[in-house]
């Protein structure tokens, strides 16, 4: 699935990766083609509209779930983005049936008939653990309501914009080496910190070379101010 641009996010960890001299490949997998766990660093689920996420779905669950399991429990990271997001838990709910998911995580959707939740969002996250915030910035657009098993964790709290319900004051999820968000637009260009994140995390690398930032920090600023902060 690939709506909003989320190619870009895959664009975006090539050549961060291509510009340290790391080597990267993108590796894909369609609808029947299975999926192996030992192959890849990071497993990316990007965003589609009803039609395509159920067709996605049911191949997912019938082709690659006990893969991508697989692959999470070994610490793999998987990143779901938007419709990807959804997926990641147990079920999205319709008005007239269930898109099932891949239960990688405690959470279900269900589709609102309430105004989408749609705009600029922001939000404050601590990936590490230890108590440094970063702010991420991006773009929303769903009408599913994303509410979290009592033992999960968001991937952060909402600053601006809607979040996982429009009332939780959560966006994403966080669980282990598997993450979700309903930010899109692409995410990635618009926070190159957080796509060195996911580098040094997949490779288990400390920390990264770094690079000249100025227009992808410029970027992210323009996120930031578009959300309002």
């Amino acid at each position: 699935m690939n709506i909003y641009a989320d190619r870009g996010n895959l664009l975006m960890l090539e050549r961060r990766c291509q510009w340290r001299g790391l080597g990267f490949e993108v590796t894909t997998a369609g609808l029947g083609e299975s999926v192996d766990p030992d192959a890849h660093d990071l497993f990316y689920l990007g965003g589609g509209q009803d039609r395509d996420q159920r067709l996605c779905a049911l191949d997912l669950v019938q082709t690659k779930r006990d893969a991508l399991h697989a692959a999470a429990q070994s610490g793999a990271l998987v990143l779901g983005v938007c419709g990807g997001y959804q997926l990641l838990g147990h079920r999205y709910a319709l008005a007239r049936e269930e898109i099932p998911g891949l239960g990688l995580v405690d959470l279900e959707t269900i589709r609102s008939d309430a105004p989408r939740l749609i705009g600029n969002v922001a939000i404050e996250v601590d990936l590490d653990g230890d108590g440094r915030r970063r702010v991420l910035a991006g773009f929303e657009n769903h009408a599913g309501h994303t509410h979290l098993g009592a033992g999960e964790q968001p991937l952060g709290r909402v600053l601006k914009g809607h979040g996982n319900t429009g009332s939780s004051g959560l966006e994403g999820v966080r669980h282990e080496s598997v993450i979700g968000t309903y930010m899109h637009g692409p995410l990635l260009p618009k926070n190159a910190w957080l796509a060195d994140w996911l580098i040094a995390a997949a490779l288990g690398l400390e920390e990264l070379d770094p690079l000249d930032d100025a227009f992808e920090d410029a970027a992210h600023a323009e996120a930031c101010r578009a959300a309002g902060i």
